[in-house]
């Protein structure tokens, strides 16, 4: 049987800033709390416009709308293939309300992603014209 599991990531932009949020990912790892984007798996039937949408707002309260599609990406966890679909996303506003399985939060410019976002999220960023992100 094939087994695979489908995800959707939100860089959510407010002007000129990009909101990443830190959460927890692994205790075996010497810092289990990392920064990134909004992401989430699909539920079954559902539209991977429709889950970025939700899980944005599930996860920091913000509504916000869909610019573009602007990468994709795969890993293997076990024996689950895992394919994710990177979205630009506007907000309309920054006023954060994080749910409760996040630790914080900040807005941050393009040029501060080194600073904070790990080197896989980079990675997948650097195969995206940095133009797209305006």
């Amino acid at each position: 049987m094939d087994k695979y599991r489908i995800l959707v990531k939100g860089i959510v932009k407010y002007e000129d800033h990009y909101l990443i949020l830190k959460k927890w990912y692994d205790d075996r790892i010497a810092d289990p709390y990392q920064w990134d984007f909004v992401d989430g798996s699909l539920e079954f039937m559902e539209e991977p416009d429709k889950a970025v949408l939700r899980h944005i707002y599930e996860q920091t309260g913000i509504p916000v709308m869909i610019d573009k599609l602007l990468y994709t990406w795969t890993f293997l966890t076990g024996d689950v293939f895992n394919i994710g679909i990177s979205y630009l996303c506007i907000a309309s506003l920054d006023n954060v309300v994080i749910s409760e399985e996040l630790n914080d939060y900040l807005w941050i410019t393009k040029e501060e992603f080194p600073e904070y976002l790990n080197k896989k999220v980079l990675d997948d960023i650097e195969r995206v014209d940095l133009e797209d992100l305006i």
